[in-house]
């Protein structure tokens, strides 16, 4: 199967990396940040995930080169690095965090269609749902035509997104106003911003969601036509959505101050050039939002059935999901991804789900994947497997695996105990999967120490559930 599709060049992994982090997150932004944070924390939390993604960036990019014999990226390194139940837990992870990406991006797309249809409200009324459901099915479609004709597809959305973003840059950039910016730089003057540590704290999950997505072509290092590119993709994909999102976010806070961003509806970008030159912006960013949540709709669909195909191929996932189609395409996969994006577009008829609500989740989610894939590759470096010719990379790697290890920790720790318990809840069902697949090998399903992490995770799980059952935890 990978000899048949190794055929994705360098510029349709970069539109896989850009595309997947391009997707409603920046749309957002604005209100996103400005909700938990004023421009001075703003500035220092951009910092701290400038340094902390870069690093992960390079970790991907180190182990795709030091560990070319494993593919698909973050639930290959936790596997190798970890044993198997910690590789599953990465899949599954990863897995949910990206279907219900999805489900927060369908709710965004017509939360937009709204601005000009008022029937689909804020994304999650009945018309809406049923929009919804006609777009993942007719993605599902696409999907299954074959991923060399969806990555060609996502390349030109990605191109497409772009252009009403610089356009934005360059409005905003002129409309810039440096009182506005500077104006309670520190947010003293709202005290419910909490301390800048507090703010800098409570924005950490926007920035992770904003850049979920940075390891989309380590997912398909196996497809790639040379594996090089994987890492060159990643770097070059970060560097350049870093830019756009900084100037996105600082540009709009010399527009509006923090109280007017954080009151605007989503996507809060529409309303920050509505504010500068009208109604015909507003239109120019909705239009721009649509075209980027169907490239991120696409990518991600994809990167939903690789990740489960890939864990499947290796054993830690049942069998019946390395099942593919005469175009290459995992259908068990899709098919159980999209099945459960269904069913959670119903369930935000009764939940009155949010965007916000959900990107917090799907980013918790993806925590444990990033730190594991960073622990792994500083236990490469600090044991100097694959460095016996280069000790002066060796160092070099090790200090930045040191500090994408220590920008993990840090990420779980600024996601809050909520959405640790929340996550424990949604890990826990997975074990079934993982013992059906280890029941096909005849293996047993955990190791002891498996056992006892497994243990805290039931624990974790059992907390969340009473607390939603209480109403002290809340989706």
């Amino acid at each position: 199967m990978v000899a048949a599709t190794k055929q994705l060049k360098l510029n349709a992994l970069i539109a896989l990396v850009v595309g997947s982090m391009i997707g409603g997150g920046i749309f957002s932004l604005p209100q996103n940040m400005a909700a938990s944070a004023s421009a001075g924390a703003i500035l220092i939390g951009w910092g701290i995930t400038a340094v902390g993604m870069l690093t992960l960036a390079f970790v991907f990019q180190t182990l795709a080169n030091r560990k070319p014999d494993l593919d698909a990226g973050v639930y290959a390194y936790a596997k190798a690095g970890f044993g198997d139940y910690m590789g599953f837990s990465s899949a599954w992870g990863y897995w949910i965090s990206a279907w219900i990406g999805n489900v927060s991006y369908f709710v965004l797309l017509f939360s937009t269609l709204g601005y000009f249809f008022p029937i689909f409200g804020e994304g999650n009324t009945l018309p809406a749902v049923i929009g919804a459901s006609l777009v993942l099915w007719s993605v599902h479609l696409l999907v299954l035509r074959g991923i060399q004709q969806a990555a060609f597809i996502n390349l030109v959305s990605t191109i497409a997104k772009v252009v009403p973003l610089i356009m934005f840059i360059v409005i905003a950039a002129i409309a810039f106003r440096l009182e506005v910016f500077t104006a309670d730089f520190w947010g003293r003057g709202n005290l419910e911003l909490g301390s800048v540590m507090q703010q800098v704290r409570n924005m950490m999950l926007v920035t992770v969601w904003v850049f979920i997505g940075i390891e989309g072509a380590s997912v398909y290092s196996a497809r790639a036509e040379r594996r090089s590119d994987v890492g060159k993709a990643t770097v070059i994909g970060f560097i350049g959505v870093l830019a756009l999102l900084v100037l996105v976010n600082v540009l709009s806070m010399g527009i509006m101050s923090q109280a007017e961003l954080a009151g605007l509806k989503n996507p809060s970008m529409a309303g920050v050039l509505e504010q500068v030159v009208g109604r015909w912006g507003a239109v120019l960013i909705s239009v721009g939002l649509v075209v980027s949540l169907a490239g991120a709709l696409l990518s991600w669909t994809l990167l939903c059935a690789e990740i489960l195909f890939a864990g499947a191929r290796d054993h830690i996932m049942p069998s019946f999901l390395r099942k593919e189609n005469a175009n290459h395409v995992p259908v068990n996969a899709l098919w159980l991804s999209n099945g459960l994006i269904q069913l959670f577009l119903i369930i935000t008829l009764f939940s009155a789900s949010t965007y916000l609500s959900l990107l917090y989740l799907a980013t918790s989610m993806i925590l444990v994947p990033y730190f594991w894939s960073a622990a792994y590759a500083l236990l490469l470096s600090a044991r100097g497997e694959g460095y016996e010719n280069a000790p002066g990379e060796r160092r070099k790697d090790l200090l930045v695996a040191a500090i994408a290890t220590l920008y993990a920790l840090w990420l779980v720790y600024a996601g809050g105990v909520q959405y640790l318990l929340l996550s424990a809840l949604l890990y826990a069902p997975g074990v079934l999967l993982f013992a059906k697949a280890k029941h096909e090998r005849g293996e047993p399903v955990f190791t002891l120490i498996e056992k006892l992490i497994f243990a805290a995770v039931v624990i974790g799980a059992g907390i969340a559930a009473y607390g939603l059952y209480e109403g002290f935890l809340s989706l």
